[in-house]
């Protein structure tokens, strides 16, 4: 992780000095539990960033599309992926999510969308509308997603509106909600949805 944050530093010091991606980046710890849990052929990371969860997914599933419309994110999550020696296992995508859909194959799509910078933790609850608000919001984010595969990670805040996130399974349908604690707090929490929820967790 050092190596990781010490490249980023780097390349944010000296070319992107209020880049969004310095506090957005997920602690290795967390990107390694979900890694495990989305193990498969083909992985979409959807909001990619710097790549700290592209990097894990690489060590973890065959191939990653790693897709983010910023293009100086893309060279942060590229240099990183080079940085942890994984760069031949993703394909990185400058392009918009949303918009690429239609054209997506993936066997899990991990989100992991912007939730508006660091002002997200001062509301009590934090509402699935008010991800991606823009293009939609959160519920139709998943949906649209869910045209791709219902096997779906969805990284979000630690303050989300639980209730709304296991409603947009279905009825019927099974979620599972994984709490991230990073240095003994609460961090974020993982809602996994179709066959990566562990039925006997």
């Amino acid at each position: 992780m050092l190596q990781f944050f010490t490249r980023l530093k780097k390349l944010y010091d000296c070319n992107h000095p209020k880049h969004e991606s310095w506090y957005s980046v997920t602690p290795e710890k967390i990107s390694r539990m979900i890694a495990e849990r989305c193990t498969c052929d083909l992985i979409v990371d959807a909001f990619c960033g710097a790549g700290s969860n592209a990097i894990q997914f690489a060590f973890t599933s065959k191939k990653v599309i790693a897709i983010d419309i910023d293009p100086l994110k893309i060279e942060l999550a590229r240099n990183n992926a080079e940085v942890y020696g994984v760069s031949d296992r993703i394909e990185f995508i400058i392009g918009d999510y949303y918009a690429l859909v239609p054209t997506l194959k993936a066997d899990v799509i991990f989100l992991s969308p912007p939730w508006g910078g660091p002002s997200y933790s001062s509301k009590k609850n934090f509402s699935i509308d008010d991800i991606m608000s823009n293009y939609g919001g959160g519920k139709y984010l998943y949906e649209l997603t869910r045209q791709v595969t219902e096997n779906i990670a969805y990284f979000l805040p630690k303050n989300i509106d639980e209730k709304q996130c296991i409603s947009l399974a279905g009825e019927g349908n099974l979620a599972e909600i994984e709490s991230n604690f990073f240095n003994n707090r609460l961090n974020s929490k993982t809602f996994y949805y179709g066959n990566l929820v562990k039925i006997n967790s």
